[in-house]
């Protein structure tokens, strides 16, 4: 949630930054409700003030001559007068306030003043590339072929059990995917100082307003029938970053920065995007990723961003699969995103790059929705915290990457160095495993 102070200081600069996004900012109703709200609570600190008044009237009325019994019936009438008034002016107060922040929690984080201008994810500017595409004497196939091939990936099975963009897999095709989770984590925990968690997979509205999700994204959840107001997590920042909702953190304890990796399931329901990547493990409503969580103090929020942006690099360059870093612009940058660095995957069956991490700062926008923050030791005051995020990786896109780019002519698949020892030895996928 953008802060109040600074709409009603520049709103019309807001709405400016806002025009990045592409999203426009109706200045005039925010105005109109937060103008309606300040005179219910002035219109109430006055009629506070004549209770008051009217309370010391029965002892000057007494001293005027009224008998006390009149004098009270006299004052009561006036207080119930005032009561009913107050009554009436604290319904408007919580419907202008209602109104105001039902407008707030639609209104997406202002985009930093870096953030490239564009419409969609063609106007993404390109950073960096690491690695350079492998090239085939043969015929590239993608996973799907890749996997059934070997008989380790079945989506016919999948649709059976559940329905579309679901799949199976089996034998060491499965033993793979765990690997590159447990690999996933183990080189964050170790090499980048992340405190391993575990967490929900399932979190209550609460949760989901606090990081973005809701009010305006319900139809991308899968939301549970039952008498708790329940969903199924999109994502582990969901969950992690909520661990910090309603709690102030000490100086000492926030240090450089809080650090957690969570491995989880996401379930999405991908509203929007039927005819997209409907083809195997691209784009599904079950998916795993190993989460990279930081809360930090504003001032070392963008060397944050760009150290988690490294973290999940590291995992692409131990597995050696060429990717590309790019900057999203205005109009592909997420809701409660300050700043958004992608990086995407060579794939070469579909001859291009894909998004396989997400890395994502939030300012304050997170926290102030979540009221997270840490107490400053040169004030002693709470402060909001910045918040930041990042795959590190989503695990079945890796799978693929590993499909496709290690994939031989005789239909094996090449396991890379860094996973031969967390799959027991086994050096590539075949039919025969």
């Amino acid at each position: 949630m953008l802060d109040i102070k600074q709409l009603r200081q520049d709103p019309d600069a807001v709405a400016a930054a806002l025009k990045k996004k592409g999203y426009v900012f109706d200045v005039a109703a925010f105005q109109l409700l937060d103008a309606r709200r300040k005179q219910a609570d002035v219109e109430s600190q006055d009629l506070l003030a004549q209770r008051k008044q009217a309370s010391k009237q029965i002892g000057e009325l007494v001293k005027s001559g009224v008998p006390v019994e009149q004098a009270k019936a006299q004052v009561n009438e006036t207080l119930a007068k005032i009561e009913s008034q107050l009554e009436a002016l604290k319904q408007q107060a919580k419907e202008a306030n209602d109104a105001l922040d039902g407008l707030l929690m639609g209104v997406p984080n202002i985009p930093a003043t870096d953030v490239p201008e564009g419409a969609d994810e063609e106007d993404n500017r390109e950073i960096s590339r690491w690695g350079t595409p492998k090239s085939f004497d043969f015929e590239v196939r993608d996973h799907v072929d890749v996997g059934a091939a070997l008989g380790g990936l079945d989506f016919d099975t999948a649709t059976k059990i559940t329905g579309s963009r679901f799949s199976v897999m089996r034998g060491n095709m499965a033993r793979l995917h765990r690997a590159l989770t447990q690999f996933m984590l183990d080189t964050h925990t170790r090499e980048h100082g992340y405190q391993e968690v575990y967490v929900p997979y399932i979190v209550n509205s609460d949760s989901l307003r606090g990081t973005g999700q809701l009010p305006k994204f319900e139809e991308d959840l899968f939301r549970l029938n039952g008498e708790s107001d329940y969903y199924l997590i999109p994502t582990a920042e969901v969950p992690v970053t909520n661990m910090l909702r309603d709690v102030i953190v000490d100086a000492a304890e926030l240090g450089d920065g809080l650090k957690f990796a969570a491995h989880t399931p996401c379930f999405r329901s991908e509203a929007g995007s039927y005819g997209r990547d409907t083809r195997g493990m691209i784009r599904q409503h079950q998916f795993e990723k190993v989460e990279l969580v930081q809360f930090v103090r504003p001032e070392h929020s963008d060397q944050a961003l760009e150290a988690l942006t490294g973290h999940a690099e590291a995992i692409l360059q131990k597995l050696e699969l060429p990717y590309r870093k790019v900057m999203l612009c205005g109009g592909d940058l997420g809701f409660s995103s300050y700043k958004t660095y992608d990086l995407e995957v060579w794939l070469p069956a579909q001859d291009t790059y894909r998004e396989i991490s997400s890395c994502s700062s939030f300012g304050d926008f997170q926290a102030r929705r979540m009221l997270a923050r840490w107490r400053n030791p040169e004030t002693n005051k709470p402060e909001l915290l910045h918040t930041l995020n990042g795959s590190g990786l989503a695990v079945g896109r890796t799978l693929v990457a590993i499909l496709e780019n290690y994939q031989q002519a005789d239909g094996s698949v090449v396991i890379p160095q860094a996973l031969r020892g967390y799959m027991g030895g086994v050096e590539r996928l075949t039919a025969a495993e």
